[in-house]
């Protein structure tokens, strides 16, 4: 049987990411956030030969509501959900919702083509399309020293 070494401040990081995760924040793992707003939207990427697809999960927003930008090799995703007007003879019992702004931003890889990116929105769902270029290899130089 193998000894394995306990870390209590992993366990306190997992707790907490756990918690994170169920209340909606964001998720850093460590990470420094470059930008934040009042809440995140879920995202998922996924990669093909050609191309890199980031789905945004963000109902009840409007397109016109929605910015990406590009700036620097960083794919910045900003847009905010308005809250509801409160009606007169309307009692909300529960609201868990996110409203406000909110901000993601993504690195991009070096084998991307900035003008190759596209977005469309439908049905609650943004979806950018990131076309891919060759790959740049670099041939491995010996440097001397003096």
């Amino acid at each position: 049987m193998a000894i394995i070494k306990w870390d209590p401040w992993k366990d306190i990081e997992g707790l907490f990411d756990r918690y994170t995760k169920t209340s909606g924040w964001p998720q850093t793992r460590g990470q420094d956030l470059i930008a934040t707003g009042d809440w995140a939207p879920r995202v998922d990427i996924s990669e093909t030969p050609e191309i890199f697809l980031i789905k945004v999960e963000i109902p009840e927003v409007k397109k016109e509501d929605v910015k990406v930008t590009v700036d620097n090799g960083i794919m910045m995703i900003r847009g905010e959900r308005k809250k509801e007007t409160e009606e007169k003879d309307k009692k909300f019992h529960r609201i868990e919702r996110h409203y406000g702004s909110f901000t993601r931003s993504f690195t991009l890889p070096d084998n991307i083509d900035p003008a190759g990116i596209t977005a469309s929105f439908k049905d609650g769902m943004l979806n950018v399309e990131i076309r891919k270029t060759e790959e740049k290899k670099t041939d491995a130089i010996h440097i001397d020293i003096d």
